[in-house]
């Protein structure tokens, strides 16, 4: 599966950044925003080795919003 096209969001919660994809329901963390998305990325990578047919969602424009 080619993921260089997910759309991704990173944010700090404490010490740690989080990263989610949009795409699926994969996220990871790490110390800084470069790891917390090196991370995500083998996370993903994981995710489709074991995925069993799952299609990622498409993801156009996402925009933060408050509710």
């Amino acid at each position: 599966m080619d993921i260089a096209g997910f759309k991704n969001v990173v944010w700090k919660e404490g010490v740690h950044y989080v990263a989610q994809s949009l795409n699926v329901d994969v996220s990871s963390f790490g110390s800084t925003k470069k790891e917390a998305l090196v991370n995500l990325r083998e996370a993903l990578e994981l995710y489709f080795e074991d995925a069993s047919g799952d299609e990622p969602t498409t993801v156009e424009d996402p925009e933060i919003v408050s509710v």
